[in-house]
């Protein structure tokens, strides 16, 4: 049980103490059963109004007949002498602010050390079953910094899924069938024969490293025709070329930016395995399908419904063709039957992630669905907005390799690079795509992303993480405390007001990663980390009197140890491991490495414990 769950259970408890006193009238304990959890227990908008706020005066006063406020006299007075609430007032028309006291705090303190960075997480398996579907960009380039986005996202989703609960398979859809795949293969065919590519053709200088390399291989990949060719090129675009900075492959890019799939799913399979034609000639039986100058359109609604309305304009969903006048199978055909077969899988739910420019092929999906009988309610699209890279406040339009996209490859190196460690260009991308909500557009500058400072904010929020773990290495390195109280009385002396509101923002975790789970926004968890990382930033700042170890010239002194405050460190120790364990859970939720060690930028040139 939470600590906000605590509050709730003393205000409810007290609540029903007056019931049953009849202090609530005739209607109190039905009004009370009635009303279930539609009252809430929420932090309230201004830290001087109290921890906690609860609005269950005015959810019950039309039930109980008594005014909010006269309401909420009666809930004050009641929660007097609580274990967990210290103090309680009247806001408004009848909100209720609570307090709560220390000790309430130091055991939920306690809870959070014995759970270590498991605390907030829910019991495994307890949820859906969930299908999370991302990326799935085109094999027939390196992946983009805008197919990063939608990666690092849509691994965020389904982090934030596991750690609620749910049983969560990622999956990348390849989208190695029709016109791009033959057009891929034909442009590598044309840069082993040497001559020009035209305008349909891609151009990139990948293009010829693949052509090149292929050569090199025996028996001859050019001696097939364009599908053998095509699924050669995939597996070189999937896997990489060896040594290439350029083609280092699709999974391992995945891999460096931290992302890893559990299934692999091939588009063209399902044309070879006879998928696609089951899923259509279902639409077809069900009267979904209209033939219409020598194409086969879906119609949501059925064929008869599109003859009698033809002539209307601005349907949410209009005709769409499954296989076009050549006989050609288009790629929403190729959707329809994905879409089945994953649900056939036994999912829950059906995730995908898409780009804002297939907003409108929403609702033509969700139609699909309910044409094949399939319950279109478990399928949820979550849309994300473009990136924009910029280089000292600059758009940069070109990639130095590709010629003509920005690759996450090279962004990565070179944030990798200019930090000296590999794997913080993955953390800053990481970190600035989550920053924002998914429905905002992102400018991304480099110059910023690179700075070793605090103007950085990927740095500002690993280094509060490498502090904390650098004053419990000093600690050790003295030796003279324990690492944490034994026992919730032993926080007695963490009687800050920082202390205890840092560590109330600490038992919020369950509640912020709840939340941005069933809210599918894994910003709210890098504000949650930003927070802590200032709140803690801004009392250390402001303890330089009160240090929480004693100084390398306080222990200069042979008899320190009779002097200092023991009792009072050890609680404070305790505190900062639990602070520690929710920092690192908090980044770990969004893929974000936590450092124990980094160097001081060099503004701050005094050791962070000093």
């Amino acid at each position: 049980m939470s600590l906000v769950d605590r509050v709730r259970t003393s205000i409810d408890d007290a609540l029903r103490r007056l019931a049953t006193e009849g202090a609530l009238g005739e209607t109190g304990v039905r009004a009370l059963s009635e009303a279930g959890r539609a009252w809430t227990v929420e932090r309230p908008k201004r830290a001087e109004h109290g921890d906690y706020a609860t609005n269950v005066a005015m959810v019950l006063t039309k039930k109980v007949g008594i005014p909010p406020r006269a309401l909420a006299e009666k809930l004050v007075l009641a929660l007097a002498n609580d274990a967990v609430v210290k103090s309680a007032d009247i806001a408004g028309p009848g909100f209720v602010n609570v307090r709560i006291h220390a000790r309430a705090i130091h055991e939920e303190l306690a809870v959070i050390l014995a759970a270590g960075t498991t605390y907030g997480r829910s019991a495994a398996a307890s949820g859906e079953r969930v299908n999370v579907e991302f990326v799935s960009a085109n094999p027939t380039g390196p992946i983009t910094v805008a197919a990063a986005r939608n990666g690092i996202y849509g691994d965020a989703i389904a982090s934030l899924l596991d750690l609620t609960g749910h049983r969560v398979t990622r999956e990348y859809y390849i989208n190695d069938f029709g016109n791009q795949i033959k057009a891929f293969a034909e442009s590598v065919r044309l840069s082993h024969e040497g001559k020009p590519r035209g305008e349909g053709h891609y151009q990139g200088a990948y293009v010829d490293e693949i052509a090149r390399w292929l050569e090199m291989r025996t028996p001859d990949p050019f001696a097939v025709d364009d599908v053998e060719l095509a699924r050669t090129c995939i597996t070189a675009m999937l896997h990489g070329v060896p040594g290439s900075k350029t083609l280092p492959g699709i999974r391992k890019t995945l891999s460096d930016l931290g992302i890893h799939f559990d299934v692999w799913f091939s588009e063209e399979s399902l044309h070879r395995w006879g998928n696609v034609d089951v899923a259509i000639e279902r639409l077809r039986q069900g009267g979904f399908l209209l033939e219409k100058d020598g194409a086969t359109f879906f119609v949501a609604g059925g064929a008869e419904k599109a003859k009698d309305e033809s002539d209307k304009k601005g349907e949410a969903d209009k005709d769409r063709v499954v296989k076009k006048s050549d006989g050609a199978w288009t790629y929403f055909a190729s959707d329809v039957a994905y879409h089945s077969d994953k649900l056939s899988r036994g999912y829950d739910r059906l995730i995908d992630v898409w780009g804002a420019d297939h907003h409108g092929y929403i609702p033509r999906m969700k139609n699909v669905l309910d044409a094949l009988g399939l319950p279109s309610s478990k399928f949820e699209v979550l849309i994300y907005q473009l990136v924009n890279i910029l280089r000292g406040g600059e758009v940069v339009k070109s990639s130095k390799r590709a010629g003509n996209v920005v690759t996450a490859d090279e962004v990565m190196d070179e944030i990798d690079e200019a930090a000296g460690r590999a794997g913080a260009g993955r953390d800053a991308l990481r970190f600035f795509f989550l920053s924002r909500s998914a429905n905002t557009t992102v400018d991304f500058d480099l110059e910023i992303a690179k700075k070793k400072s605090l103007d950085n904010p990927v740095f500002y929020v690993q280094y509060g993480h490498a502090r904390l773990a650098s004053i419990l290495r000093k600690a050790d390195a003295i030796g003279a405390f324990q690492p944490a109280p034994a026992d919730v009385s032993g926080f007695a002396k963490l009687d800050h007001p920082d202390e205890l509101a840092l560590a109330l923002q600490l038992s919020r975790w369950p509640d912020v990663l709840a939340e941005a789970a069933a809210l599918r926004e894994p910003h709210r968890i890098v504000f949650y980390a930003q927070d802590l990382a200032r709140d803690f930033q801004s009392y250390f700042t402001r303890m330089k009197t009160d240090p929480v170890l004693p100084r390398d010239s306080t222990r200069e002194d042979a008899g320190w140890t009779k002097s200092w405050d023991h009792e009072k460190t050890t609680a404070r120790l305790g505190w900062i491991r639990a602070i520690r364990a929710v920092y690192a859970s908090a980044l770990a939720a969004i893929g974000i490495s936590a450092p124990e060690r980094m160097d001081l930028p060099q503004a701050a040139e005094e050791e962070a414990i000093a």
